[in-house]
Formats: structure tokens, C-alpha cells, sequence
């Protein structure tokens, strides 16, 4: 397992990388950080869809309790970001621990605790789109974006 994500991360890592390229990831992967995005999305929604106000504030705490499960989860396990020799991470983070993704995290609750709400399709690129991000970026290993999607989905899906 290890030996295989340490493949993926170096060919995430290495693949389609340009100044331009890098910039729009970056930039992308920041409206991410504590579930900032979904947390705005579940918030506009309260505010302008007054008749499903309970589920989107329902949906809202789902991504929230998510971020704070995977912050406790992330405390537990310790595990180090990644560090590649002569690659490194392409973004500032929060921690220094990386397991599990809490950008996959909270997009994975968010996808799944909106759908109904909102499109379900866009919504899972978007939550697919941000946690691939991190890979890419290079501060977080795949089985990191793995679990964090896993747990994510089943914390969204038990706010349905």
C-alpha cells in the first residue's frame, strides 16, 4: 500500500505542472481550508431557500461536524505529510499532519449531505476536483484523500 501511494503521489505530483497550472490549483485548493466552500454553500442556501431552510442547515452541520471529527481523527493517527526530495508540497497548510484529508473531508459531506438540495453531479466533481487537488499539490498522500472521502461520505450521508 505504501508503495503504491507513494507512486501516485510522485506521478500527481510531476503531471501537468506549469506556473499557470499551479496557480489555479493552489487557488482552488484554498477556498477549501476548513470547509470554507461548503460551509458558504450551506450557509447561502440557508439564506436564500427560506421552504428547505432545515435541510440545508442540517447539510450545514454535517460538513461542519466533519471537519471537526477529521480534526480529531488527524490528531489521533499523526501521521506527517508527505515530503518527496526535490518536490515539495506546492501550499502552505494549517498542520504538519496529513491523515486523513480534511479537504476531502468536508467536500466529500458537503457533495453528499447537498444532493438533493442542490445537483448532485457538480457537486461530486467539485468535491473530487478538491480532494485530487491536495494530491497534486503535494500535501497529502492518496490513501490520506481516500479516507477522507470515505469518512465524509458517511457523515453526509447520515445527515440525509
Amino acid at each position: 500500500m505504501a508503495t503504491a501511494d507513494l507512486a501516485v503521489l510522485r506521478a500527481l505530483r510531476t503531471t501537468g505542472h506549469t506556473p499557470r497550472a499551479e496557480a489555479l490549483v493552489r487557488r482552488g485548493s484554498r477556498l477549501g481550508e476548513h470547509g470554507a466552500l461548503w460551509l458558504a454553500i450551506g450557509l447561502g442556501g440557508a439564506t436564500l431557500d427560506r421552504s428547505r431552510r432545515a435541510r440545508w442547515r442540517r447539510a450545514t452541520l454535517a460538513v461542519l461536524c466533519a471537519y471537526l471529527l477529521n480534526t480529531a481523527l488527524k490528531l489521533l493517527v499523526r501521521r506527517p505529510r508527505p515530503e518527496l526530495p526535490g518536490l515539495p508540497g506546492l501550499t502552505p497548510t494549517p498542520t504538519r499532519l496529513s491523515f486523513p484529508s480534511a479537504h476531502a473531508t468536508t467536500s466529500f459531506a458537503g457533495a453528499r449531505a447537498f444532493a438533493g438540495l442542490l445537483p448532485a453531479g457538480p457537486l461530486a466533481a467539485l468535491a473530487a476536483a478538491m480532494a485530487v487537488s491536495r494530491v497534486w499539490l503535494g500535501v497529502h498522500y492518496p490513501s490520506d484523500v481516500l479516507a477522507g472521502a470515505l469518512l465524509g461520505t458517511a457523515v453526509g450521508s447520515a445527515a440525509r
